[in-house]
């Protein structure tokens, strides 16, 4: 991955100081007697991961919720990494897909999401006898509009890199540094992300997302997204892979494979990739919002 993922908005990324985040973190995971943690097998969760094992060794476990929001791709991910490094791990069934409330896809449909997983790890961790959950959030996760993170407050779940101030930008170094694959893993997030605030998330929607992007992936793009609009996929794919996209060989093959993955019409988004692009409504007309 190109070095700018090291930059920070106000500057160069400070290894120093990145390097004191994480002794204080660990410091911290530490004087824990025992902890769940939260993993997606993205690379914030990643990292707090492989944290959590160095800190506390067998007494950290963590924790990957099953739904149909979750991909196989990702699960691979996951599983991958957890075994790379030693990690213990366990697979924990959510069933947020059975919830109206998350079902409609308002706005919050992310609390309804998170609040169902910090449930179940919640009696996962009484019937252990874990006294604490933590998950992986960071500082500049609390600049984007993310209702999940109330769920997390509201059910008392730690947050080590927000408390010592961890960036993106730093835990992608300090993963890169321990040696984690995951350090410049693209940013993911459940295939529910990609259906517009007020389409009903639905299995069968989930599935032909979820081909699509296999699809893509297939032809060796990283960081993308297909999002559903009834029966238009506008696919949004990185800048810096754009150009390729947009060769007229590839542009088809991209096509094909989405079409086959059960849309009719298929676009390629000049503006690109844009983390949480569907979010930008919230700005432009009234969705239901929980407060």
């Amino acid at each position: 991955m190109n070095e700018i993922v090291l930059k920070l908005s106000s500057g160069a990324l400070d290894p120093a100081s990145a390097s004191l985040k994480e002794q204080r973190m660990l410091d911290a995971l530490s004087r824990v007697p025992s902890l769940l943690i939260a993993f997606s097998g993205g690379a914030d969760s990643a990292y707090l991961a492989w944290a959590g094992a160095r800190a506390l060794g067998d007494h950290a476990l963590a924790v990957t919720a099953l739904s149909p929001s979750y991909s196989e791709h990702d699960r691979s991910v996951a599983e991958s990494f957890v075994r790379n490094h030693g990690i213990r791990h366990e697979w924990l069934p959510t069933y947020e897909a059975e919830n109206p409330l998350y079902i409609a896809n308002n706005a919050d449909r992310c609390y309804h999401c998170k609040d169902e997983l910090f449930a179940r790890m919640e009696e996962l961790a009484v019937r252990n006898g874990f006294p604490a959950i933590a998950y992986g959030i960071n500082a500049d996760d609390t600049r984007d509009f993310r209702p999940g993170h109330r769920a997390a407050h509201e059910h008392k779940i730690l947050a080590p890199l927000l408390d010592v101030g961890l960036t993106k930008s730093e835990i992608r170094h300090l993963s890169k540094r321990a040696g984690l694959e995951t350090w410049d893993r693209p940013a993911s997030a459940c295939l529910s992300s990609r259906i517009p605030y007020g389409t009903e998330v639905t299995p069968e929607l989930l599935g032909q997302i979820e081909r699509a992007e296999q699809s893509v992936r297939n032809l060796g793009f990283g960081q993308f997204r297909v999002r559903a609009h009834g029966k238009l996929a506008r696919v949004e794919i990185d800048l810096a892979e754009l150009p390729r996209a947009l060769d007229a060989q590839i542009s088809r093959s991209i096509t094909d494979g989405v079409r086959n993955a059960g849309f009719e019409h298929v676009e390629i988004d000049p503006s690109g990739y844009r983390q949480g692009s569907l979010n930008e409504v919230l700005f432009t007309k009234s969705v239901k919002i929980a407060t």
